[in-house]
């Protein structure tokens, strides 16, 4: 293994990973400045639910596709979306394991899975990008942000499914473009709206506490 490899694998990842928790950091502590509202009403609803119910329901909706409209009549959008967020939790992983503990590499079963995961996410991101370019109203609420951080992903994708044999002796080149990728997105995430993701435990707390004050949240199941 080279200097700059070994350097990109490590040292590199270490400093793009503390830049990112400094920046979340501060972010955090701006956002905790704002309180959210009292309710201006007494409760509603039936009472079967409360606050707590609400935030929990609020959390765990994105695991809930039956739960809103949009994805229980998309199930197909639905299951792009858990295939393009896996295939970014198994690319991050695959950066720390390739470090850290290589040794579980040499299974072939899991680096077949890991390829086969982030290989589809990489179609997905492809699918994604096409219809940012091809569908007016996506274009129409899409920034520059949009289309760099999807074309970025997507290349990123790609080297990870050939860096996740780990093999160095059969050339650096993927391997490191995949870490230098890696560590460009530790820092800009937090400066881009791929950064959303910081937002959801806040956002759902509050909605959940109030639509569970509301005696909305959890939704009633039907009984037809």
């Amino acid at each position: 293994m080279s200097e700059l490899l070994h350097f990109s694998e490590n040292e590199l990842q270490e400093y793009a990973l503390l830049i990112m928790a400094c920046v979340y950091t501060l972010r955090i502590i701006w956002l905790l400045h704002f309180k959210a509202g009292r309710e201006r009403q007494a409760p509603t609803g039936q009472f079967r639910t409360n606050t707590n119910k609400g935030i929990v329901y609020s959390w765990m909706n994105i695991a809930m596709p039956w739960a809103m409209e949009s994805t229980r009549k998309k199930a197909f959008f639905y299951a792009q979306f858990v295939v393009f967020h896996l295939g970014v939790v198994f690319a991050i992983g695959l950066s720390f394991i390739i470090p850290y503990a290589p040794g579980l590499l040499e299974s072939g079963i899991l680096t077949a899975i890991l390829q086969a995961v982030i290989g589809l996410a990489f179609l997905v991101s492809l699918v994604r990008l096409y219809r940012r370019i091809t569908d007016k109203y996506i274009r129409a609420i899409s920034s520059p942000d949009d289309y760099f951080s999807l074309f970025l992903l997507a290349v990123w994708f790609f080297f990870a499914v050939f860096a996740a044999p780990n093999k160095p002796e059969q050339g650096e080149a993927v391997l490191l473009t995949f870490f230098i990728l890696t560590a460009f997105f530790l820092i800009y995430v937090p400066f881009s709206k791929i950064s959303h993701y910081l937002y959801y435990p806040f956002t759902r707390y509050y909605f959940g506490k109030t639509m569970g004050y509301r005696g909305v949240y959890p939704l009633a199941k039907s009984k037809h």
